[in-house]
């Protein structure tokens, strides 16, 4: 894609480009590279452009196109393929329509807003335009369907650590696939897959993030929140979602190489933030109260009832409360 690369090319050095430079390296014309130019400053670029001396990209707008998506990452796999829309009712709608049709391992869907966006046991999740994320990860793992569910987690430390490296805050993870900030909720997990009893033909991985929100509605302010309203920073939306996916690159190698959490297991659990404190996990019309004791390999909770009795509790089939809130 044209509009990419000359994005690229301007955004690698801090300087103007001659318009020259730009036609021989790309082998267009001076034309195709002044309707670019064109385009890009549409997108709310600011792009210098002097006679003699060619175009400086002085800055860029928080936007999540294609473009400015391909030209964050530095994945491996993740993002070979983008679908970028302005508005669109599901990421992972989306992204299980593009599995369905053959698409790539590491296709990557992002969307500025979402109109029917979804969360855990069918609840909605809100994504104003301009300032969250809403991305969706096609992916083709060779495993058990059993073994899908603990991709969440491996997205969930992904997600901790992407964020935290870029904004130093001081998140943590609520098993199995929130991350918090200040005890509330900024970030969640839906996990989907399409799979037969002994192949899984591909799994969907969304992630929602509050990022740059001033408020919250009334419904989630009394848990949920978004990285400025707790920092007071903005964040480039399109930088965090690359980060989270190299993170995600390097999470999801090391679970292949076991098939489960063993290896990430220590680390998940340094996050958690129920780590050896009391929880009350309600489980359809029944609630345990117990001490949760962190995850096990393949990611379940630990939870020790009073009497010492160990108990596993299954993500997907819960829902973790702290006695004294939501945490």
């Amino acid at each position: 894609m044209l509009k990419t690369k000359v994005l690229k090319m301007l955004s690698e050095v801090n300087d103007f480009v001659s318009g020259q430079q730009l036609c021989e390296e790309l082998e267009v014309s001076r034309t195709a590279i002044w309707k670019v130019i064109k385009k890009l400053k549409e997108e709310g670029y600011q792009i210098a452009s002097v006679s003699n001396k060619g175009y400086h990209l002085i800055s860029t707008p928080n936007v999540l196109t294609k473009s400015e998506m391909a030209n964050h990452l530095h994945t491996t796999w993740v993002g070979k393929e983008i679908y970028s829309f302005q508005e669109i009712g599901s990421t992972n709608t989306v992204a299980k329509e593009l599995g369905d049709q053959g698409k790539p391992h590491g296709t990557l869907v992002i969307a500025e807003t979402q109109t029917n966006g979804k969360g855990r046991r069918g609840r909605n999740w809100e994504s104003p335009l301009g300032s969250s994320i809403s991305m969706s990860i096609l992916i083709r793992p060779e495993i058990l369907s059993e073994k899908a569910s603990m991709l969440t987690l491996v997205m969930a430390l992904a997600v901790h650590k992407g964020i935290k490296e870029i904004t130093k805050a001081n998140l943590k993870i609520k098993w199995p696939n929130d991350i918090l900030l200040n005890n509330r909720k900024v970030a969640g997990i839906l996990t989907e897959m399409s799979a037969e009893p002994d192949m899984v033909h591909y799994v969907v991985i969304g992630v929602g993030i509050n990022v740059n929100m001033d408020s919250i509605s009334k419904e989630q302010a009394p848990y949920a929140s978004s990285l400025k309203a707790e920092t007071g920073q903005e964040f480039n939306r399109a930088e965090l979602i690359a980060n989270i996916s190299l993170w995600f690159e390097t999470y999801y190698k090391l679970f292949l190489e076991t098939q489960d959490l063993s290896i990430i297991k220590k680390e998940y659990n340094t996050y958690l933030i129920n780590q050896d404190k009391n929880v009350c996990v309600m489980e359809k019309d029944k609630k345990i109260i117990g001490i949760a004791k962190g995850i096990t390999d393949t990611g379940k909770l630990l939870i020790e009832r009073e009497e010492g009795e160990l108990l596993e509790i299954y993500a997907g089939e819960v829902s973790v409360r702290g006695i004294y809130g939501y945490v």
